[in-house]
């Protein structure tokens, strides 16, 4: 089992940032592949980023990618989103999940793939 908790969200303007952090206790996270969705009002919730077991490989989704960071350590058993130029479109829900084992960067874009979610941040970006 994986229990996941996120924190780090709130109101920043456009042009900011924020770093999203998911603290994870069980003992298969050091296993597990950790990906960050989010949900904006009325919308599916979507592939944000995603980082495997190790650290070594991420993935990102093209609407955030140069802008977000996502990383991980293993000794405080936490995930992290930096996340910066913040778009007012940024505005969600955002939820860390995780999944054991090694998965292709495509099935880490599924959330479908993910055994594991926290219960979200709110992220709100004003223009």
């Amino acid at each position: 089992q994986v229990q996941l908790v996120e924190s780090g969200g709130g109101l920043v303007q456009a042009g900011g940032s924020l770093r999203l952090s998911c603290a994870a206790s069980g003992r298969l996270f050091s296993s597990c592949a950790i990906g960050w969705f989010r949900q904006a009002p009325g919308k599916e919730r979507e592939f944000v980023a995603a980082i495997n077991w190790s650290g070594a490989d991420t993935y990102y989704a093209d609407s955030i990618k140069g802008r977000f960071t996502i990383s991980r350590d293993h000794v405080k058993n936490t995930v992290y989103l930096q996340m910066n130029s913040l778009k007012p479109e940024d505005t969600a829900i955002y939820y860390c999940t995780a999944v054991p084992g090694i998965l292709s960067a495509y099935a880490l874009s599924r959330r479908s793939e993910y055994d594991y979610w926290g219960q979200g941040t709110q992220v709100t970006v004003s223009s």
